[in-house]
């Protein structure tokens, strides 16, 4: 007699559920493979919209490449040709400086100066600030191997001032986090190395450990690539490699819990009430995974719901190149919170990539929010319209009415790696690792980057595969 074929679930169709199923079908054809999407489309955050000549990412707008898992995924998905690198000019960084934008010191990356030079030069820090800097080679490294927030690390390495005015605005435009609350082994764990290996910041960026090249700044910009026609081409093809019928759209899941026959899936509402599988992955945001496994098992789902969420809004600005005064003379800009202002971060999308505005325009994406400015992202539409504008006006010279606008919220979407994040992730993979036919993926574990969260994916696709054959009920 044939045997039934196994049916994986894959809950959730962001990025990470698609390159789960799409890993399946590489490693078990022979399964049925079922994606359930709450919503009414694929992608998750990931969003692109194209409107007047304009091309909006309402999220993410690249991923970097010093990890394979991005940049294979689509070669398999058929857009490795396809991708794009951000443009040669203008690789920097700028910041908010006692209300003026100034360029991050070239070579400084994240917290890697690798340049004296432009330290010594820089107005962002006082004479004080940079000898304290520039102290770090000769500081002592930690014995200590106890989590640290990152403010720690960076005021112990670099100083208050460089934390305060470099540091940390950068930091924020990547996490929307409390940098006092952020686990620096979970979030960047090179500088832990970079420290250990040889003692200083400055000597191991000097050494080219975590560097990138000399005239970049605040982010290794040249390791970033995107899709030339957005991050939305990557969801449609990877959707368009999955089984026909794979893919079932409104398909919210309520509950998950076991029998002697297997997993159960209780869906929200209609005849498709209930759904059974061999299998399943849970890839969706640790909020939604706890009440989902809460019936299950509660003390797994109290823990997910221990990773705590930041939410954040993008409002997208398009005008014409004549409208602002400002140079744009670099990617975009951070904004240090002893600035005392009103958004995050501003992103000159169509400078950083081609074919994002139509010519003699441009694209500015403002980003409010985040987890020490949570109300900001709660504002009414007009009122965070109002705040972008008014931002940009005092610090870029923008004039007028934009010419296009976009709103993009997400709410408790970015998890928040505090201290103690891999041991509650270690002790979250421990509990699952009971049940061989049930895999937990997302960005809320080991990463929060696009190749991160495919990574995730491909590795809970592979845990599922191996226990296909023969694997208990």
């Amino acid at each position: 007699m044939a045997t039934a074929r196994k049916r994986v679930v894959v809950v959730g169709g962001g990025i990470t559920g698609l390159a789960a199923a799409h890993r399946l079908t590489e490693l078990a054809s022979d399964a049925e493979i079922v994606l359930l999407e709450a919503g009414p489309r694929l992608g998750g955050v990931i969003e692109t919209d194209k409107r007047d000549g304009f091309l909006i990412e309402r999220s993410a707008d690249n991923f970097i490449t010093n990890v394979p898992w991005g940049v294979d995924f689509c070669r398999r998905i058929g857009l490795g040709e396809e991708l794009i690198s951000t443009s040669r000019e203008r690789p920097r960084a700028l910041v908010v400086y006692r209300g003026r934008l100034v360029p991050v010191p070239a070579g400084f990356m994240l917290m890697a100066p690798a340049r004296v030079g432009p330290l010594l030069s820089t107005p962002l820090l006082s004479l004080r600030g940079k000898l304290r800097l520039m102290w770090e080679y000769f500081a002592p490294r930690r014995r200590d191997t106890t989590d640290e927030s990152l403010a720690s690390f960076a005021r112990r390495r670099l100083g208050r001032e460089a934390f305060e005015r470099i540091v940390q605005p950068l930091v924020g435009g990547i996490y929307t986090a409390d940098p006092e609350k952020l686990s620096l082994a979970a979030t960047m764990p090179r500088f832990v190395e970079m420290e250990r290996r040889h003692g200083s910041l400055i000597r191991a960026a000097r050494a080219g450990a975590g560097a990138g090249s000399a005239g970049e700044s605040g982010a290794r910009y040249g390791m970033f690539v995107t899709p030339r026609d957005g991050l939305s081409s990557m969801i449609d093809a990877a959707a368009a490699r999955l089984p026909e019928g794979c893919v079932r759209l409104n398909h919210p899941v309520e509950r998950i819990t076991r029998d002697t026959e297997g997993w159960k899936l209780s869906l929200a509402g209609g005849e498709r009430s209930a759904m059974s599988a061999d299998a399943v992955i849970v890839a969706v945001g640790t909020p939604h995974a706890s009440a989902m496994l809460a019936e299950f098992d509660p003390r797994l789902s109290a823990d997910l719901a221990r990773i705590e969420h930041a939410g954040s809004a993008i409002v997208s600005l398009g005008y014409a190149r004549d409208q602002i005064e400002h140079p744009l003379d670099g990617f975009g800009f951070v904004v240090p919170a002893v600035e005392g202002r009103r958004i995050l971060a501003g992103s000159f999308s169509s400078l950083k990539f081609a074919g994002r505005a139509p010519e003699g325009k441009v694209l500015v994406r403002v980003f409010l929010g985040g987890a020490c400015q949570s109300e900001m992202a709660e504002l009414p539409d007009d009122e965070l319209v109002r705040v972008a504008t008014e931002e940009l006006a005092a610090l870029l010279g923008a004039r007028g009415e934009p010419v296009l606008v976009d709103i993009a919220r997400w709410p408790r979407s970015m998890p928040q790696y505090h201290l103690g994040h891999e041991q509650r992730v270690a002790d979250i993979e421990r509990q699952v690792d009971a049940w061989p036919t049930l895999a937990l993926a997302g960005n809320a574990y080991h990463g929060v980057g696009i190749p991160n969260c495919i990574h995730s994916g491909e590795t809970a696709a592979e845990r599922i595969a191996s226990q296909l054959s023969g694997a208990p009920n």
